[in-house]
């Protein structure tokens, strides 16, 4: 088990990555639109990755109450990046589904992330990188567990 002053320099690492990626995810919010709040740029992604889904997937994956998705998925609609449609198993239910304008928006940010990844990490390795990804994965699946 590591000692506190590790756990301490970790939790401070954290911290700080948590507010560069707010910072990042704010910045790729409006790329895709101007008026665009970075939770619902974050449920688009959602989308994009995970494929249509109701909005009670949202609900859960991001952990905040139905009000809050409605009123992000309102805005996605209203601003065409993604659509309602019927749920075929359940007519009083609706999935939601990425645009094709959304995919074009999402895809456009995606490769000037990459862009921005290469540069910021050009001087990396590709061992480092593989070791870095290894251990944010064991990370990620630690958090997980609870």
């Amino acid at each position: 088990m590591a000692d506190d002053e590790t756990i301490l320099a970790l939790e401070h690492e954290m911290s700080v990555l948590i507010r560069r990626l707010r910072r990042r995810i704010a910045e790729r919010a409006r790329l895709v639109h101007p008026e665009l709040a970075p939770v619902a740029y974050s449920m688009l992604m959602a989308l994009h990755d995970g494929g249509a889904q109701r909005a009670s997937a949202l609900v859960e994956l991001f952990s905040i109450d139905k009000g809050a998705v409605s009123r992000q998925v309102q805005t996605l609609l209203e601003l065409g990046l993604i659509e309602r449609t019927p749920d075929p198993d359940d007519r009083r239910a609706a999935i939601l589904e990425i645009t094709p304008l959304g995919r074009e928006r999402l895809d456009a940010v995606a490769a000037q992330r990459r862009l921005e990844v290469i540069e910021k990490l050009h001087d990396w390795s590709d061992e480092d990188l593989r070791d870095f990804v290894d251990v944010m994965s064991r990370y990620n699946t630690a958090l997980e567990r609870g």
